[in-house]
């Protein structure tokens, strides 16, 4: 039996140290789970229930070999473009109800993703009592490097997180700041709906959310800024030495590129991941 239509290819994500991939169901997302960030929002983060939202699948940027960045547009129907940094769980199993206590048998790895937002969107629907989707779950809007399995990393519950755009700190915190940390996450999660392996769980970020300025591409003059420019955007995670002296293990670098006047010479965004040895 076939089908009607071409059926969608499998989104999969590349696995640190090996040549498969993890293949990726769904993506749920926390809201504000530290508690800087969800003051920096507006909101009270006296440990209110976790909520969540979702992206599809082939959100999904992969941001995995640093001699080949990938590139994506910067996306229509914003002018406010934000990061949100956050540490990714990879789920290998699931179920219904999972106890806290048994929470991270069921996570595979872990990896650096950002949770990309059209700021203006998200508001108007917040304004407007709507849904996020359009604001958070967009094409492209859920990259992420490389996942680390839990069999070579372990389960980092502290270290810092921290998101640097030219050299400058913008997003900063410790995973030991989680107002959910991710087996409460997790179990909780698995009271709304049965979690199963493929899924992905993007944590949470913390405070210093900004907008990402697209620049003027230095290969195509034609291409003009929009606001100030950038010449780079790097993150990384550093997990208290878990891989390499210091601890981090991963950088991620983003630059993004404007289109003209009439959008339609778009030199598109550069993303890349590299591990630190």
């Amino acid at each position: 039996m076939g089908y009607v239509v071409k059926a969608p290819p499998t989104v999969g994500v590349p696995v640190h140290g090996s040549s498969d991939l993890f293949p990726v169901r769904r993506i749920f997302c926390v809201g504000r789970n530290y508690a800087a960030h969800a003051r920096e929002m507006g909101h009270d983060p006296d440990r209110e229930p976790p909520f969540f939202f979702t992206k599809p699948a082939d959100a999904i940027v992969i941001c995995a070999d640093p001699k080949n960045p990938t590139k994506i547009p910067y996306p229509p129907a914003t002018k406010n473009l934000h990061h949100e940094m956050e540490l990714v769980v990879a789920m290998k199993s699931g179920g219904a109800d999972i106890p806290v206590e048994k929470a991270l048998e069921h996570v595979y790895g872990y990896a650096v993703g950002l949770d990309m937002t059209r700021r203006d969107l998200q508001n108007q629907a917040k304004d407007m009592g709507r849904p996020w989707d359009m604001g958070k779950g967009f094409d492209q809007s859920a990259p992420i490097g490389e996942i680390f399995p839990a069999s070579r990393i372990g389960h980092p519950s502290k270290g810092t997180i921290q998101l640097d755009v030219n050299g400058k700190t913008r997003q900063k915190s410790d995973l030991n700041a989680l107002i959910w940390s991710i087996p409460e996450t997790i179990s909780y999660l698995s009271g709304l709906v049965t979690l199963a392996a493929g899924d992905l769980i993007y944590s949470g970020t913390p405070e210093g959310v900004a907008a990402v300025v697209a620049v003027a591409d230095p290969e195509n003059p034609r291409v003009h800024a929009r606001g100030l420019a950038t010449d780079g955007f790097s993150l990384y995670w550093t997990t208290d030495g878990t891989l390499s002296p210091g601890g981090s293990f991963g950088i991620f670098q983003l630059d993004l590129f404007a289109t003209d006047a009439a959008r339609n010479a778009s030199k598109p965004a550069q993303l890349r991941w590299t591990v630190i040895k």
